[in-house]
């Protein structure tokens, strides 16, 4: 996080904590219920049957929380994917207010019904966690099982990143901070460092509650996240 961010990130933080969302999750074609309409959107490229299938599994900022049915990450991504020439069917999985403890309960749920078996897994959760200042050990914890029961079913996965709002304190960001890289270097998982990176300090960027990315916002996301995913996908290797 760039050191002169951080004040709209305590602004986000702020927010955040305060931000009592629906939730709501769905897929890139049939996504989670929206209050905005989607009809400016780009039309969506037909998705090849047999294209491999990502999972993007978290919280608000995955689900697409106020933007329209082709507005969140999850069709924005697949969009992406499949004008560079990687075309992958992109499960949205995300589902508001989610703590890591809670996506731990729904992870196995949702592999075990997934249509078949997930090329690749978003994973990204742990933001409520720290805003409700849930112990960042427990964050750990709830992460690596996850992690860990990804890996058992040979799934590998981007893990996108959160840090800590400034007003949490040193301590806890000093705990809460290296979760991430440490536990993409344990599990050999892509890293995003933080979802937020250059969205969350340019209010053109976010919603009017200044804690979630707009359309556009979801876009500079996305722009960062695709070659991501695209190195990821083991076909693209």
């Amino acid at each position: 996080m760039i050191k002169a961010g951080w004040r709209s990130f305590a602004i986000y933080g702020f927010g955040l904590a305060l931000c009592q969302p629906l939730a709501g999750c769905g897929s890139a074609e049939n996504p989670a219920a929206s209050t905005k309409d989607a009809s400016a959107s780009t039309k969506v490229a037909a998705i090849p049957a047999d294209a491999p299938l990502v999972i993007a599994f978290g919280d608000s900022l995955y689900a697409g929380y106020q933007l329209g049915p082709k507005e969140g990450l999850a069709p924005q991504l697949q969009a992406a994917l499949a004008a560079d020439g990687t075309p992958a069917r992109v499960q949205n999985a995300g589902v508001s207010g989610d703590t890591t403890a809670a996506g731990l309960q729904r992870l196995t749920f949702v592999l075990d019904n997934a249509k078949v078996k997930p090329a690749l897994v978003l994973l990204g959760l742990g933001g409520n966690d720290m805003l409700r200042g849930i112990r960042p050990a427990e964050t750990r914890a709830n992460l690596d099982a996850m992690l860990a029961e990804l890996k058992k079913r040979g799934i590998p996965v981007v893990l996108t990143g959160m840090m800590a709002s400034p007003n949490m304190g040193s301590d806890y960001a000093t705990a809460f901070n290296p979760i991430y890289p440490d536990l993409a270097a344990k599990y050999g998982a892509s890293l995003y460092p933080f979802i937020l990176d250059n969205v969350v300090t340019d209010k053109t960027l976010m919603l009017g509650d200044n804690v979630h990315p707009n359309a556009k916002g979801v876009g500079v996301i996305v722009e960062g996240l695709a070659p991501l995913v695209e190195d990821a996908l083991p076909d693209a290797k």
